[in-house]
């Protein structure tokens, strides 16, 4: 397998990361094979194949005791080698998708890393409370990192993100402390990139009304909700002040 994937991103893999896929025990987060070359499907999820995982940890150049925010929790498999490099407490993984968050728990929980903090959050907005983190690990698709990503970093951490839409680049940029230096590169600004990797294929990161299972026509997905509320949902002023005692 290591063999395999050393072939696919074209370079030897270090040490960190040859001992956490040693260690991590894919087959406790998802039921495909260590050897695939594509994504995986959990739950209506879509689970990064292991090059993918494997080229977004060692462009983020994680070391032991560093603190770690992963944007993105999945399945909890990134995740959990990261927690193997850092140290679990050291980890912080936020995503959108209540299901998400349950299955990454749970996932991290049967492998072993009970001490990795996994909350329910907007990516966009980050996990201000554990700031500043030195890494910072997208696992969608933006142009950019939010602001809030970037202010919760250490002057000198690095952010790791798949830049672009349908077909991204895996890039690694750093603050430099210059507005605009350098207008050809595509980070933004008081940011240079100090490394790439790629290409890759990971889905546009979510907003509310995005995940699993729910309707993203706002309309569609409002009269549902209406719908589901019968005889509580909202007929107009009068019939809420006629039904009001009722209603208690």
């Amino acid at each position: 397998m290591i063999e395999g994937l050393e072939h696919q991103i074209g370079e030897p893999l270090g040490a960190s990361v040859l001992t956490a896929l040693k260690r991590v025990p894919r087959d406790a987060f998802v039921d495909d094979s260590p050897y695939t070359n594509g994504a995986s499907e959990v739950a209506g999820m879509r689970v990064l194949a292991p090059a993918t995982v494997v080229r977004l940890i060692a462009t983020l150049d994680a070391a032991e005791g560093d603190e770690v925010l992963v944007v993105g929790a999945g399945v909890g498999y990134s995740v959990a080698m990261l927690a193997e490099i850092v140290g679990a407490k050291h980890v912080h993984a936020i995503d959108i998708d209540r299901e998400a968050v349950s299955i990454a728990r749970t996932n991290l929980s049967t492998a072993g890393y009970d001490a990795v903090l996994v909350d329910r959050r907007d990516g966009a907005n980050g996990l201000p409370e554990y700031a500043p983190y030195d890494r910072i690990l997208i696992e969608a698709a933006v142009v950019e990192p939010p602001r809030a990503l970037r202010e919760q970093l250490t002057d000198d951490g690095r952010i790791v993100y798949p830049r672009g839409t349908t077909v991204q680049t895996i890039a690694a940029i750093e603050p430099d402390g210059h507005e605009g230096s350098d207008p050809a590169d595509d980070a933004p600004p008081e940011f240079r990139t100090v490394e790439t990797a790629g290409p890759a294929r990971l889905r546009p990161m979510l907003v509310d009304g995005e995940q699993v299972g729910i309707e993203r026509n706002r309309t569609r997905r409002e009269d549902a909700e209406r719908a589901e509320q019968g005889h509580f949902g909202k007929h107009g002023w009068e019939q809420e002040w006629i039904d009001w005692d009722d209603r208690l």
